[in-house]
């Protein structure tokens, strides 16, 4: 049995019992031994590689989740969302003198690339682009780390969401890349703050600890034209969400971002720490956590089962 749900103006035939679906393409994802954890900080290399959750979170308030949904994990790049929310709303198009939206065509921690362009960031969501934006933080607000936990913790009605203490120690013993983008910036005139105070919270904001059913919640607004569907408040103005949007469309998946849009079709970002996150517009958002990752960074079962769901449910936006 099916049921048609209403997206973007065309119908997605859903099963009734959309679990089970979740179900099923966890299972064959947990078929998946490829890739391998990013063990090149320390803290994440100890975490159990063969986890693996799957959530669907839709506009309606429905959650259909299977798998290790209830865990929290590292959500690394993912945050990269929410930093760029508060600098937008603080700088406006101000921002965007000072980050540029393109697709970078490079590593997205490439130091060579930043130096060609003479300090700014081809796009917030690259390393040195989501820098950029912690020192905007930093430089517009008396306690940047509170101001992005509130907006965390009431975007995914968690209260318990935090920044893991050892996650974000070993971001700071093992950054040194980090360090130099920002300190590149710095030399070019594009940093304001103090380096190492914007450093400190960068690799805080990496080291938050969410769970999938967590981060489906969370970006909800950004399938709803920048409205909250449980709370109804106005996250950020339409325009703004369609910006965020298609940033993630062209530059969310690092270096695997146009294959993405080829066989995905919806915006969406990931993190090494093995979470992504996919915005349906008009639907909902898909959330899919394994640590393995494969040869972009992305993780190799979350990639399968993401693209499963929204093949099987027919949610490109293309």
């Amino acid at each position: 049995m099916t049921r048609d749900i209403i997206s973007g103006g065309q119908q997605i035939h859903a099963p009734d019992d959309l679990t089970r679906l979740l179900r099923d393409i966890h299972e064959q994802a947990m078929t998946i031994k490829t890739g391998k954890v990013a063990d090149y900080i320390p803290a994440l290399a100890a975490v159990d590689p063969e986890q693996c959750a799957l959530t669907v979170a839709t506009l309606d308030g429905e959650t259909f989740t299977f798998g290790d949904t209830q865990t929290q994990f590292s959500i690394q790049s993912i945050s990269k969302i929410f930093g760029l929310i508060l600098a937008m709303e603080r700088l406006g198009d101000e921002l965007w003198e000072r980050v540029k939206m393109e697709p970078s065509g490079q590593a997205f921690n490439s130091i060579v690339q930043l130096e060609w362009e003479k300090g700014i960031p081809r796009n917030p969501m690259i390393n040195a682009g989501a820098i950029l934006v912690s020192d905007v933080l930093v430089s517009h607000y008396s306690a940047s780390k509170n101001a992005v936990l509130s907006l965390v913790r009431s975007l995914c009605g968690n209260e318990e969401v935090y920044a893991d203490h050892e996650v974000h120690e070993s971001e700071k013993d093992h950054g040194h890349r980090n360090a130099a983008l920002a300190h590149l910036m710095k030399s070019f005139g594009n940093i304001d703050s103090d380096v190492e105070e914007l450093l400190d919270h960068y690799f805080w904001q990496c080291a938050l600890s969410m769970s999938c059913e967590n981060l489906a919640r969370s970006f909800t607004f950004l399938a709803n034209d920048g409205v909250c569907p449980f709370s109804k408040k106005e996250i950020m103005s339409k325009r703004d969400s369609q910006r965020i949007n298609a940033l993630l469309s062209t530059s969310g998946m690092y270096d695997q971002s146009g294959e993405f849009a080829f066989t995905v079709g919806v915006p969406a970002k990931s993190g090494v720490g093995g979470g992504i996150v996919a915005i349906v517009p008009d639907f909902g958002v898909i959330s899919a956590w394994s640590p393995r990752l494969n040869e972009f960074g992305n993780s190799a079962r979350g990639m399968f089962m993401v693209r499963e769901v929204a093949n099987k449910l027919g949610l490109s936006v293309y």
